[in-house]
């Protein structure tokens, strides 16, 4: 927990605190003025009984008092001796002694009307309530009723109210009490649970992203005091998106947990590992000197991952790539140095996965270009800057050219001609790809039809699919509109697809594929034998043909390796009924041992580089005039 969310939790508990003073004070005030409130209405009652009591002693004493009977007025005295609260009481003639009088202690003194009550009234001390009675004959005063009485009964009772009164405060309070406590404790615990869903990844059980941001902070300003060295290293694993659609997304949190357990297993206790993403983790490494250890560590990662992981009894291989960025290139900022490390992990990954990449001042310009690409690249189309060029496939038995590649070609204005190896990842990434692939299909229809008003109809057309397309649900029907637009016949087109790319989600490429053969294009699978297709699967698969990649025909003849998987290729894909065509061709010899292999058709520089589709027709006349030789 930071000092931050220390502090917050303070000032709940002292808020809760201060609420919880307020309610006291707020009860006790009530409970005073209750009292006080309590304490008026007793003594107004109090007071009532006893001007009852001595208007009725009054009203019985005139005649005593007219007759001077002593007798008969101290027996109406004695009548207030069922009062335990009159403590004595005289009736006085007018202007006179005491004519009569009750004592319940003789030693007390009467009461006496001089004390500021000469005629009638009362008069509250604090012991006392003194009352006195005029007694009148004929609208004459003839004497005077004095009544002293003790405010005992009265404090009594007041302080029985009093009691219950602040016994039910008390018992407020104590419930108050207990409610404030059992909700701190409720919302101290809600705020660590809080805190750890904001600071901890709920699958690994690592450092989040928001917990990796204040750690790198922290790190960082510790550098700026103390000195040292900081480096950075960024994890993303290759293909997880297809182990998480073959095995599942719990399978995949089951995959992660196994590698955050991993990447921890190979680092010291003072570095830090965080699931800041999906499939990325980052490692903050803090040394006290300027060595670097970045680069050892990601090696030791590499190494580590390379093992296979056991997920629902399944052996899971995944790798990762992963850059590495120091604060000694100028990096003591957060955003320079995450910066860094992203730009170095997408080198690793562009230099072929499964490796590592230490950030180097010149990758900067890289990541530049990159910009400028995925700039220049939203403009592509409408500037009309792209174009197709098409580079033909020989039929190595009927020796005549039966289709095109389209290979698509930019060139930019400010950037010149930029390889697809260059611009078609990052349309890949961006999403443009859906558009340029549509662009790509419309005008390959378009210029098929153009060829078939010159009368060149007797070959076939292929486009190669981006994994992004293949995920694209509108694509079969965009095809199909493009080509009813252009009047052709579907079969005119094939459509290439990866092997590592229909194993991404077998299930729906096989849909796919399906309602694309549906409509009577021809289907290919590119790059054969690099992938990991199983014969499962590509038996299942509605393809039509076999395109072995140029990196096994690169070294033949002369390699045995190459030569047997070559050979085995062209046996597998006859076996299953489909036509297998070799690409990457750039020699006779290769193409002499392709037709020993029985090989169907071949593709290469050999045969002709791609070219304008202007120039497709005088090829074939020369290929007519001129076919190569066996």
């Amino acid at each position: 927990m930071t000092a931050r969310q220390f502090q917050l939790q303070g000032l709940s508990g002292k808020t809760a605190m201060l609420a919880l003073i307020s309610v006291c004070a707020t009860l006790l005030c009530t409970a005073v003025l209750l009292v006080a409130v309590q304490f008026l209405s007793l003594r107004k009652t109090f007071l009532e009984d006893l001007n009852a009591q001595i208007r009725i002693v009054g009203a019985n004493s005139t005649a005593a008092i007219a007759f001077r009977d002593v007798r008969a007025s101290e027996e109406t005295l004695a009548a207030l001796q069922t009062s335990s609260s009159i403590e004595s009481a005289a009736i006085y003639l007018d202007g006179g002694p005491a004519f009569a009088y009750y004592l319940r202690d003789p030693a007390k003194p009467l009461p006496s009307p001089g004390a500021g009550l000469l005629e009638q009234g009362h008069q509250f001390g604090w012991r006392y309530l003194d009352l006195v009675q005029t007694v009148e004959l004929n609208g004459k005063r003839i004497g005077l009723v004095a009544i002293r009485a003790t405010l005992d009964m009265l404090y009594g009772r007041l302080a029985m109210y009093a009691f219950i009164t602040m016994l039910v405060v008390g018992a407020s309070l104590g419930i108050g009490y207990l409610l404030v406590s059992r909700m701190r404790k409720v919302v101290a615990h809600a705020e660590a649970h809080l805190t750890f869903l904001a600071h901890v990844d709920a699958v690994t059980g690592l450092p989040n992203r928001h917990a990796f941001n204040e750690h790198l902070s922290y790190a960082l300003s510790k550098l700026e005091q103390f000195g040292g060295h900081i480096e950075l290293l960024l994890l993303d694993l290759d293909n997880f998106k297809s182990v998480n659609d073959t095995l599942g997304h719990s399978k995949g949190d089951q995959l992660l947990k196994a590698v955050g357990q991993r990447l921890s297993g190979c680092l010291r206790d003072s570095d830090i590992v965080c699931r800041i993403g999906g499939d990325e983790f980052a490692i903050i490494i803090e040394s006290k000197n300027t060595e670097r250890h970045g680069g050892t560590v990601a090696h030791k990662i590499t190494q580590s991952l390379a093992a296979p992981f056991i997920v629902n009894e399944h052996e899971v291989y995944v790798t990762g790539s992963i850059g590495v960025s120091s604060s000694a290139d100028d990096s003591c900022d957060i955003l320079a140095l995450t910066r860094n490390v992203d730009t170095a992990m997408y080198a690793a990954k562009a230099k072929g996965k499964n490796t590592f990449e230490v950030f180097r001042q010149e990758m900067n310009q890289l990541a530049q270009k990159h910009l400028a690409i995925e700039h220049s690249l939203r403009k592509a189309i409408k500037n009309q800057e792209f174009s197709l060029h098409y580079q033909p496939k020989l039929h190595l038995r009927h020796n005549r050219v039966t289709g095109f590649e389209a290979l698509l070609r930019w060139n930019n204005p400010q950037l010149g001609m930029v390889s697809p190896v260059e611009f078609i990842p990052v349309a890949e990434e961006t999403g443009m790809i859906n558009q340029i692939g549509l662009w790509v299909v419309q005008t390959a229809c378009q210029q098929v039809a153009a060829w078939e008003e010159q009368g060149l109809a007797d070959f076939k057309v292929s486009l190669n699919l981006s994994p992004r397309q293949t995920r694209n649900p509108q694509l079969a029907k965009q095809i199909l509109a493009e080509i009813h637009s252009a009047g052709i016949d579907a079969s005119r087109l094939e459509l290439e697809i990866t092997e590592s790319q229909l194993m991404e989600n077998v299930g729906a490429n096989i849909e796919l594929l399906a309602q694309l053969r549906s409509y009577g294009l021809r289907l290919s699978i590119d790059d054969f034998g690099t992938g990991y297709s199983s014969m499962a699967y590509l038996k299942r698969f509605p393809i039509n043909e076999l395109k072995i990649d140029r990196s096994f025909i690169r070294d033949i003849p002369g390699d045995g390796d190459d030569e047997a998987i070559v050979a085995s290729i062209i046996a597998l894909g006859h076996g299953l009924g489909l036509t297998v065509i070799a690409e990457g061709v750039e020699t006779a010899q290769q193409m002499a041992f392709l037709r020993t292999v029985d090989c169907d058709s071949i593709q290469g520089y050999y045969l002709a580089r791609p070219m304008p589709a202007a120039d497709v027709p005088a090829f074939l006349a020369h290929m007519r005039s001129r076919p190569l030789s066996a």
